[in-house]
């Protein structure tokens, strides 16, 4: 085999790992969405305010990093899981079960939160494996948004 063959070989198996991982994250964050509009609906006692309106934020940047982690994907040709059954399949975060209270509901977020952050550091490291420095750049940028993210809750929960 010759070299630029081993070399496309190897391009193309970066590619299809980065592309694995991205759609992981999609579907991460669209169960995610799902399951902060379950919090948000059902959130009850003295934070009822608070965390209704944190909720609210947070399913808002999970549907901007699904859209975007979409788009990103179809731009480097791979195609995003978009059934449900596919996303439920691929998550590597588990769908709300059924009333917890409140305080439950903020430290699922954040165990939540710190898995996404594991799935992302593995596409930054598959983006840097397939040379993608624009992948690589958004999935840094995610990191650093949730990393203060896990911060604020662990400071409402204080930890």
């Amino acid at each position: 085999m010759s070299t630029i063959q081993t070399t496309t070989n190897t391009i193309t198996n970066h590619t299809a790992a980065l592309q694995e991982v991205l759609n992981r994250q999609i579907a991460g964050w669209s169960v995610l969405y799902t399951k902060l509009h379950h919090f948000h609906w059902y959130v009850q006692g003295p934070h009822f305010f608070t965390l209704h309106a944190k909720f609210e934020e947070l399913y808002n940047l999970a549907t901007a990093n699904m859209d975007e982690v979409a788009e990103r994907l179809l731009a480097i040709g791979g195609r995003p899981v978009a059934t449900t059954s596919e996303q439920l399949r691929l998550s590597p975060v588990d769908e709300a079960q059924g009333q917890m209270p409140a305080e439950r509901m903020v430290e699922s977020v954040v165990a939540d939160l710190r898995t996404m952050v594991e799935v992302i550091e593995q596409g930054i490291h598959a983006a840097g494996e397939a040379e993608d420095n624009a992948t690589e750049d958004m999935l840094i940028g995610f990191t650093a948004a949730l990393d203060k993210e896990i911060w604020m809750l662990n400071a409402f929960l204080g930890k």
